[in-house]
């Protein structure tokens, strides 16, 4: 439906019924609405717009009685976001993160910037070092190999860049940053993209809106489940995108965020991709996805990104030892691991 197409009015129990599942890889296979409103009744609006960011589609859906005021906050939400994604991408030269990468130190770190630094580092140190942003050389070699050769980069190259892999290398006070060998660079992938829909999850907070949904290809930020009190529905994808959902997990508020070796993959057989083990530079072999779910999609990004390095045993132990954090763990060999926790 057009935003300037009427509105189709349904019951609110039918509504509920058939709101659907909300599933990680929601763009495949068919067409995206560019935005859609649905009323209940004359009391209630449900509201989705999507367009594409951040490499993927996003979606925000939010439930409100007036569908104008819900459109107004929803646009407000993307320009957050897209403030926010700004400030993260480090293929701009001009970014707080592409500075960093090439002058080696930062002085003055922007809030939001230091806000994700700060966490990187808290699950760089409890993932004892499972999760690093400065895998920033590594990932790059293997992309510009890749691109040039074919084939993977020598034992010496992976070496040398491996050298300049050390998050505690970093040196962060809360206001400047720096790096303590020449080289080191950053990526926020890991982490960068939850932080920027959990912006946008409170910039429609800020609004007063208690019913919202946001889907950035598979991260998702709910809150207040969906007007009446049933929650909202999220599929976990499945990898191949070809089966049934993996699970479908049942949400009234927090966040949902995938890791997996389908996502940016540099070989055929995806032994290459970009989720990398700091230690030894190679892509982990024992999981094809991993999903879990916590208070802001910032962590649950950082976090399944972490447990898909530590790999399933490790990484199980790993997240039952976070209070409000569980995971799904998809192996190579399809068997399903879940934590304690899992909400399924």
């Amino acid at each position: 439906m057009s935003a300037q197409e009427t509105p189709q009015t349904m019951d609110r129990r039918r509504f509920l019924k058939l709101s659907g599942i909300l599933g990680v890889g929601f763009a495949a296979g068919g067409l995206l609405p560019i935005s859609e409103a649905v009323a209940f009744d004359k009391d209630l609006y449900k509201v989705t717009k999507t367009r594409p960011g951040m490499g993927t589609f996003v979606s925000i859906t939010v439930m409100h009685p007036s569908k104008t005021e819900a459109e107004e906050v929803i646009g407000k939400a993307f320009e957050e976001m897209d403030r926010v994604t700004l400030l993260m991408d480090r293929y701009r030269s001009d970014s707080p993160i592409g500075l960093l990468n090439k002058e080696g130190s930062l002085a003055e770190v922007p809030p939001d910037v230091g806000r994700v630094i700060k966490r990187s580092l808290h699950f760089h140190k409890a993932s004892q070092g499972a999760f690093d942003i400065t895998v920033q050389p590594v990932v790059d070699l293997y992309r510009q190999h890749f691109e040039a050769k074919g084939v993977p980069p020598s034992e010496k190259e992976l070496e040398k860049a491996l050298a300049l892999v050390d998050a505690s290398a970093m040196k962060f006070d809360g206001k400047s940053v720096r790096f303590e060998t020449p080289g080191m660079g950053i990526t926020l992938d890991g982490i960068a993209k939850g932080y920027v829909i959990d912006c946008g999850a409170e910039s429609i907070k800020s609004h007063g809106i208690k019913h919202a949904l946001i889907n950035a290809g598979g991260d998702i930020r709910v809150a207040g489940g969906k007007e009446g009190g049933s929650p909202w529905k999220v599929g976990v994808q499945n990898p191949d995108k070809e089966g049934p959902y993996l699970d479908i997990v049942k949400m009234n508020n927090g966040a949902l965020a995938t890791s997996g070796n389908y996502e940016i993959y540099f070989d055929k057989e995806k032994l290459y991709h970009h989720i990398v083990n700091p230690s030894t530079g190679l892509s982990p072999a024992q999981s094809d996805s991993v999903t879990v779910t916590a208070s802001t999609v910032m962590d649950a990004d950082a976090l399944s990104t972490a447990i898909f390095v530590l790999e399933p045993a490790a990484g199980k132990r790993f997240i039952e030892g976070i209070p409000g954090t569980a995971c799904l763990i998809l192996g190579r060999d399809k068997q399903r691991i879940v934590s304690n926790a899992w909400p399924s």
